[in-house]
Parts: C-alpha cells; structure tokens; sequence
C-alpha cells in the first residue's frame, strides 16, 4: 500500500504531499520493537524519547497489539450515541487509579491538547454564579499546554501565540514556581489556575517542593479550580500514576493523554468530585472519536501491563540510574527529572547538534532549548539500555561540539 524507498526517497515524498509544520523529519521510521527502533535504511536506533512521552511500553508492545486487533475486529467505532463496555471499564479504572471521590467523572479525547481544551471550557463554567465574576485563567511562564486556540491561549511561548492572536481572552502568566506571584495573583476574579506539576516543554522543570499544595490552598480560598496538566508527566512517566501525588492534594480536574494509549491516540479530562463535575452540562462539549472501543481497550490494555509488569518500580530505578550516571558526566551541569522523564544542561549551547550526533550514534533524544537534552524513553527501558547511551554520550557531545 506504501511502496518501498530510501530514506531520502521518502523524505522527497514527504516535502511533496505534507504540510510543512513540522520542518523535516529527522529519519524515515519503519518498524519498533521495544525500546528500539529501525530506519528505512535499515539503521537501528535506542528510542530515548518514546514518541514524546508516549510509548509506554515501548513499540509493538505484543499484549497491546493483540488487544487493539481483537477489538477492532469486534466493534471498531461507534458515536457517542451509544457507548461501550471497553469506554466505561477505562473510566472506572482511571478513576480507581487516581482516588477520584465519589462524584467525579471523566471525558475522552483524542490528545492531550483536546484533554486541556475540554478543561479550558471547564473552567470557563466556573463562574461563580450570577453576575460571572470569575472570568480570569492562572497559568505560568514556560507552559505548554497544546496548540489549539484555548491550550494555545494557556501555552506561555510567545513564538507559538503570536501568529494566531488574538487568542481566547483572560489568561494571566505568572511566574514559573514563585509562590508569593501565585498568591498575588489569585482572587475571587480567578476561575482556574493550570499547572504543570513538571514543564516538559520547558526543559523538565519541576514544580518547586509546596508550590502545588499552596496552588491547592489558594485556589479552595476563593473558589478557583486547580487543573493540574499530567499530560506528559501521568500513566507512569515519574514512577507514579501521577507527578502530583507526593503533594498530598486533591485537584478539580486533571489532564491525561501521552502514555494512556500505549502509542494509540487517546486523552482524558478527570474532573473530581460532583460539583466540578457538573460543570459541563449535555450538549456543551463533544468528540466524534473520543473514548471510542479501540482507544480505549489500547489504554486498558496499558494500564494492565503497566500494573501486571512492575513498569511503575522499573521507570523508578532505571530513570534514577539514568539520571545518576548523567550527573557524572562531563559537559554535563545540571539534571532534572523523576522517574524517566529527563532534563539534563550542557555547558555550551550545543543542544540540538547534540540530537543529530545522537541520531548518528543511533540513539534518539530531543533538545526543548539551547543547550537543554530531554529524555522520555518507554518506561521498560533496561538499566544495561540506558548504560549503552550513558557511554556513548561523552563521544556525542564532543561530536556535537566539533560540529559547531
């Protein structure tokens, strides 16, 4: 149905029938098979990025794969109209694993980018009642929180926002982790305020230790919701189902996407409790392919072999052995991170020769700023997987530094 060709030969096809939004692909990809991945040139490469985030079981996952073909076999797509037992198993789960209350729900997605724009509108309903004085949106300087006009309106990169301004209105950013900015900035005019537990976008920058429990604080003061984004950072990326659990809070309303799927295309909105809940009334939000029966047996699926294969533990102890062994790197000075969701600084601005070296070595990273790495490989990643990179890199960035 493809046809056969060189990596350069696809590459042509690509500059000719796609759009051109994402510059051009570094490498033509043609097959996975955990952690690893092969070219069309037949080279192979350690996938240290996982898709942005997203194969969490890494490619071709067999149990995934096996779900996902007898689903679709079953019953592919239905509208929402109706619903399925594989849609209403992945709520209740999703609601187990994150200790929703009784009362709380959840909406299906598509991305995590349509998780945050169903949570924008959420919060746009939470007025205050009559005279809707809420009308003000907290979130912070480095977010990203997608690229559609609500998620773009919350995203902080002038880059991004200014060629589609004017975006939706009301959204304030703050700066990144300063309480006392925080504090300034909620009142009763606010209607949410959005966080990032850690900033992926931003080089991998976690939220500093008390600033989410005050965010909770603040936020319940003055009837504001707290909307926490674990679009990147939830479904194990930290060694934990969520970033935010260590901080002993409750949210309104978290956001899902990334990992959920397992490598398919599926999101969430969780709203706790009923009240948030019942926000969104019928009719106010919709999706023709959110939570449809494949998308959400792949995610029951990736939540089972996340839990069955002891993933959370493995994505614990080989990201801390991993960011462990880059501390004691040279040209290495500074690393960020939990479980195997990685920042790491070099000492030149070398960054994105740094990922072209990688790809060269046959390693896959990426760099959100100058001299900034990230890594979110699969959270089955083996200790002797991340050893063959922690060699290699001494010689990648000398090769990155060379090539400058």
């Amino acid at each position: 149905m493809t046809g056969i060709g060189s990596g350069p030969e696809w590459l042509a096809r690509y500059s000719s029938s796609l759009m051109g939004v994402f510059g051009t692909p570094q490498r033509v990809l043609v097959r996975g098979a955990g952690c690893l991945v092969w070219d069309a040139d037949g080279k192979e490469y350690l996938d240290l990025l996982g898709g942005i985030a997203v194969n969490a079981l890494g490619h071709a996952n067999p149990f995934v794969t096996s779900v996902i073909s007898s689903q679709l076999a079953t019953l592919g797509h239905v509208s929402n109209f109706f619903t399925s037992p594989t849609q209403i198993a992945l709520a209740e789960k999703l609601l187990a694993l994150t200790d929703a209350p009784a009362g709380s729900k959840v909406f299906f997605t598509n991305s995590g980018t349509e998780a945050n724009e169903a949570a924008f509108k959420l919060a746009r309903r939470n007025t205050g009642g009559s005279g809707a004085k809420r009308t003000k949106i907290i979130a912070l300087e480095g977010a990203f929180h997608g690229r559609t006009m609500g998620a773009l309106a919350l995203t902080a990169k002038e880059s991004y926002r200014e060629p589609f301004e004017p975006l939706p209105a009301g959204v304030v950013h703050i700066p990144f982790g300063d309480v006392e900015a925080l504090k300034d900035a909620v009142d009763e005019t606010v209607a949410a305020v959005f966080l990032e537990p850690i900033q992926g976008e931003a080089g991998v920058r976690p939220l500093p230790p008390g600033y989410l429990r005050a965010a909770r604080e603040l936020t319940a003061r003055v009837g504001a919701l707290l909307i926490l984004d674990e679009v990147q950072t939830g479904i194990g990326r930290t060694g934990k189902w969520l970033a935010s659990e260590d901080a002993g809070i409750m949210p309104d309303a978290v956001t899902l996407a990334k990992g959920l799927g397992g490598g398919f295309p599926i999101g969430a909105l969780i709203t706790y409790g009923p009240e948030t809940s019942s926000l969104l009334a019928a009719g106010q939000h919709g999706t023709t392919f959110g939570g449809n029966p494949v998308a959400t047996a792949a995610a029951l699926a990736t939540l089972h072999a996340i839990e069955s294969q002891h993933v959370l533990a493995n994505a614990s102890a080989v990201g801390g052995h991993l960011r462990a062994g880059l501390a004691r790197l040279p040209g290495v000075t500074e690393v960020r991170g939990e479980g195997l969701l990685i920042g790491f600084d070099l000492d030149a601005d070398v960054a994105p020769a740094v990922v072209q070296a990688g790809l060269d070595a046959g390693f896959i990273v990426n760099s959100p700023g100058p001299r900034t790495i990230r890594l979110a490989p699969p959270l089955v990643l083996t200790t002797a997987q991340a050893d063959t990179f922690l060699d290699a890199f001494p010689a990648i960035l000398q090769a990155a530094k060379d090539a400058q």
